[in-house]
C-alpha cells in the first residue's frame, strides 16, 4: 500500500487491514462516502469518466461501492477516502477503507 499511513486509534477488528489479518490487494479507488448508516460499513461513490466512440466525447460517470470501515478509521458521511480491494468480505463487501483523505 503506497504512502499510506497507520491510523492512530487502535481496535480490535480482525477485518482491519492494519490491526487484524485482512490483506488488502488489488484496484486502490479514491471516492466520497454517501451513506455510514451500516456497522461496520460504508457506501462509497466513485466518479470516472468513459470516452463516446461515436461522438468522440467523454460523459461522467459514477458507481457506489459498498466498503467495510474498521472502528479506527470511522469515516462519516461526507468524507473522502481511499479504499483498496481485498477478499469477499459478504455478498456485496469487497473493499475497505484504508485511510480519509480530506473533507
Amino acid at each position: 500500500m503506497e504512502n499510506i499511513k497507520k491510523p492512530s486509534k487502535n481496535c480490535e477488528d480482525p477485518d482491519c487491514p492494519f490491526h487484524g489479518k485482512l490483506r488488502a490487494r488489488g484496484r486502490i479507488l479514491e471516492g466520497l462516502v454517501v451513506s455510514d448508516k451500516m456497522e461496520r460499513s460504508a457506501r462509497i461513490r466513485i466518479d470516472y469518466t468513459r470516452y463516446i466512440p461515436k461522438y468522440e466525447r467523454y460523459e461522467r460517470r459514477h458507481s457506489k461501492i459498498v466498503a467495510h470501515n474498521p472502528p479506527c478509521i470511522d469515516a462519516k458521511a461526507g468524507d473522502k477516502v481511499k479504499i483498496a480491494e481485498c477478499r469477499p468480505l459478504s455478498k456485496t463487501k469487497a473493499f475497505v477503507i484504508l485511510e480519509k483523505t480530506g473533507e
